[in-house]
């Protein structure tokens, strides 16, 4: 809605300054989209925002940012007023690692710079907020962005894709002008996975065509035709061209069932859902055959099943610096939640650790400093918990594999009765 106190609108929509990006207009029914492509790594990008918005041409903006990360740049320390235990029961402590380590990525990159990323966004956030004109939000949500980017590429890259972006965000070294150049192009996303996109159009379908699609659909939406007379529209450079050919094309009279159509995760496949159950049922029928052979051999299967997944998971507990008591419970949890799928190794590890070591308000505070550098993953609390998680997740999935071929060497091998 617009405000009755908003800046009226200029006389001559055309009658724009000069910008440093490319400008593209659109115009749908009544309204006027003025699209501005901007560099996320720019002090003229910001400029160009402030001086697009002071004309008094448009009487909305939008802007290429969804409700978590506008929530994050408003409220830096948003990440700390989550609910650690409802992060690991919900499944989510991966994407949140995940966000983390793009946060530490931004961080050493505005460092390293001297410009905060997206400060192009935080001048159109100011701008609206000085002159009381409506702020769209028009992109999808980041987490539903990396949900789809996961599940739509095939899983043999999938290790290679996130442990990259892991490792690509944790290491000491500064980050190189390429990796700036390119998030003069695209944004924090595009940039850390640029390596994969050229070259996999599943990772390029998710991270650029169905947000391009997405927020042109988000646009219609938000400032249908007729809503506003003249909407400027704030996003990467690399969304230019793809936004812009959606909004002249026709577009669906009620976008709406398309974007939730963009929104949805896809199903996992019925194999993967199945393969947990198929595992437990295959390791319990070959402690039967054991047993069924004689008692001797089937304790050292069962022995041996305790014994892989405990060390492996509660080895990799030691990794993260868990509590010595968070170790040996982990020990003793992964041999049984590795034979249950519904509770997983890494959700009990991050229980115990998060009893033995509640988070103190320091380690929110802290949390995204902290996670700019190696070490500070393990002196904060709240990442430290996370790495438990996953390092214990990670250790029992091995265990179970390597436990698994040993019982199955023992009962069909050449040297089995």
């Amino acid at each position: 809605m617009i405000h009755d106190d908003a800046t009226p609108l200029a006389q001559d929509p055309d009658a724009l300054p000069t910008t440093s990006g490319p400008l593209k207009t659109v115009t749908v029914g009544g309204t006027r989209y003025t699209l501005l492509g901007t560099a996320h790594v720019s002090a003229e990008s910001a400029d160009d925002v402030r001086q697009l918005i002071t004309t008094g041409n448009f009487d909305a903006v939008a802007i290429e940012l969804c409700d978590a990360r506008h929530h994050s740049m408003d409220n830096p320390d948003a990440m700390g007023e989550q609910d650690l235990f409802q992060v690991f029961k919900q499944g989510k402590a991966g994407m949140v690692a995940a966000s983390l380590a793009l946060g530490a990525f931004q961080q050493r990159i505005a460092e390293q710079s001297g410009i905060q990323p997206g400060a192009e966004m935080r001048a159109a956030i100011e701008e609206c907020r000085t002159r009381k004109l409506p702020l769209l939000l028009v992109d999808r949500d980041v987490g539903i962005t990396l949900k789809r980017i996961y599940r739509n590429v095939p899983w043999w890259q999938r290790f290679a894709l996130f442990s990259g972006l892991i490792g690509s965000v944790m290491s000491r070294q500064d980050v190189s002008k390429e990796d700036i150049e390119k998030l003069k192009e695209g944004d924090m996303l595009e940039a850390t996975f640029s390596e994969f996109a050229a070259e996999s159009e599943a990772l390029y379908t998710p991270l650029i065509r169905e947000r391009d699609r997405y927020m042109a659909l988000r646009l219609v939406e938000e400032a249908p035709p007729g809503r506003y007379q003249n909407v400027l529209v704030v996003l990467g450079a690399g969304h230019l061209k793809g936004t812009g050919e959606h909004l002249e094309a026709p577009l669906p009279e009620s976008p709406t069932a398309e974007r939730q159509s963009l929104e949805a995760t896809p199903p996992t496949s019925k194999v993967w859902k199945a393969a947990p159950w198929v595992i437990t049922a295959l390791v319990l029928t070959g402690f039967v055959i054991g047993f069924s052979r004689n008692t001797e051999l089937g304790w050292q299967l069962v022995l041996e099943w305790f014994l892989i997944n405990g060390i492996l998971s509660g080895g990799a507990t030691i990794a993260a610096l868990a509590h010595p008591v968070t170790v040996i419970a982990t020990f003793f949890a992964a041999p049984l939640t590795s034979l249950n799928p519904t509770i997983g190794a890494g959700f009990v590890a991050a229980g115990v650790e998060l009893y033995m070591r509640k988070p103190k308000v320091r380690d929110f505070s802290t949390l995204r400093h902290d996670v700019t550098q190696l070490k500070g993953w393990w002196k904060n609390r709240v990442s430290r918990t996370l790495l438990v998680f996953i390092l214990a997740t990670l250790g029992s999935a091995v265990g179970t594999w390597v436990a698994g071929f040993r019982i199955a060497g023992a009962l069909f091998g050449s040297g089995a009765a």
